[in-house]
């Protein structure tokens, strides 16, 4: 006969002992096997111990597998929404090192603008601006960086009653549409620019109207002709004499007026058609994003590891980079957490970041004794 705990000490010792190697729960049950032992729950318990083994559950990374299901932003009115972000640093030019990028959630316009600093002071005066030609928005997105979250920003936020939004500690995805938008912008200023990369604050104009009038969005037109209502002429089309010109701008200033109105007209039902566009493929991006994620609930009380996506800075290769573990206190509608811990605050971060812990003993049998039978060789 041999107890309970000598099946956990020939089970730890094939799986965590000196020639162990931590390996999956039937590999180390054929371990068992090949050291003469048996016992009928031997794959059972041999799972049990590999799912709360410490060291195994603080191994490997997070990927697209663990994301949380997606939340889209609809918004139904233009420049509702803005989300702002910053690029850079980039090499100097003319003084400036940073781009600020704005980005309407509905139209995806953006504003942007080459800046020396990145602190409040020119966001505040930057926002200023934007609030002036194209209106005081509902809410801003960004992320937490401290030229976001201050004294500063928060009184201008306060004064127009715009509400601020800030996306979870390392997440960046919560202010996904600026992301892309900065993506894109960069890529472009990259072909405008060339080889000369000193002049790249001199070429933002350039690539921002790039942006506006080629950057072709999911919702069906350009950003810029869901702003004024027509397609956006370059001055090359003038200069060349191209066809458009010729038929339009030969009008006459009563024909060419009445036109404008037409168009003004047109713009609602654009927008109107926009947000449906926007609606329908918000949706299928969503169905497509959650059908490849893991099925995962987290529920108050649930022991939890934190992957720490900022250590890999000072890390070695074989540094655990799970923390933990902590406890779930509240579990909120759109993929927050937040998490307790026995010395220091709450906090709260996204599900991503998270997988259960399933602490580190076998739980106690049914049975208190088991048989072992050893094996022939």
């Amino acid at each position: 006969m041999c107890s309970r705990q000598g099946t956990v000490d020939i089970l730890t010792a094939c799986h965590n002992g000196p020639t162990g190697g931590h390996h999956g729960a039937n590999y180390t049950a054929k371990k068992v096997f090949d050291s003469g032992f048996y016992w009928p729950t031997i794959y059972r318990d041999a799972h049990d111990l590999v799912t709360r083994c410490d060291a195994c559950q603080r191994q490997g990374k997070i990927s697209q597998r663990d994301e949380m299901p997606q939340n889209a932003i609809q918004v139904c009115e233009i420049f509702d929404v803005w989300g702002i972000d910053f690029m850079g640093p980039f090499p100097s030019s003319r003084g400036n090192k940073y781009i600020l990028v704005a980005v309407d959630y509905l139209s995806k316009w953006v504003e942007a603008k080459a800046l020396p600093t990145n602190d409040a002071r020119v966001v505040v005066k930057f926002l200023k601006s934007l609030f002036a030609r194209f209106g005081t928005p509902r809410a801003i997105i960004s992320d937490r960086g401290t030229y976001f979250c201050n004294d500063q920003f928060a009184k201008v936020m306060l004064k127009y009653g715009v509400t601020h939004r800030l996306s979870t500690a390392y997440h960046p995805q919560t202010s996904g549409q600026v992301e892309v938008s900065n993506h894109g912008l960069k890529r472009i200023l990259e072909r405008t620019i060339g080889e000369n990369r000193a002049s790249w604050s001199d070429k933002l104009d350039d690539a921002l109207w790039a942006f506006r009038t080629a950057f072709k969005t999911p919702i069906g037109c350009t950003p810029y002709k869901l702003v004024y209502g027509k397609a956006c002429h370059l001055p090359i089309e003038l200069e060349h004499k191209a066809y458009w010109a010729l038929k339009h701008c030969n009008f006459d200033l009563k024909t060419a007026g009445d036109h404008q109105k037409v168009q003004m007209n047109e713009l609602n039902e654009l927008r109107d058609q926009a947000y449906e566009n926007s609606l329908i493929y918000k949706e299928k991006t969503k169905k497509i994003h959650d059908s490849k994620i893991k099925n995962r609930v987290f529920n108050v009380g649930d022991r939890v590891l934190l992957f720490n996506s900022r250590l890999k800075i000072f890390s070695g290769k074989l540094k655990t980079r799970w923390t933990g573990p902590f406890t779930v206190a509240q579990v909120f509608p759109y993929g927050a957490i937040e998490l307790s811990q026995t010395d220091g605050p709450n906090f709260k971060v996204n599900g991503h970041r998270l997988k259960h812990y399933f602490g580190g003993d076998i739980p106690p049998m049914v049975v208190p004794d088991l048989q072992t039978f050893p094996m022939n060789h």
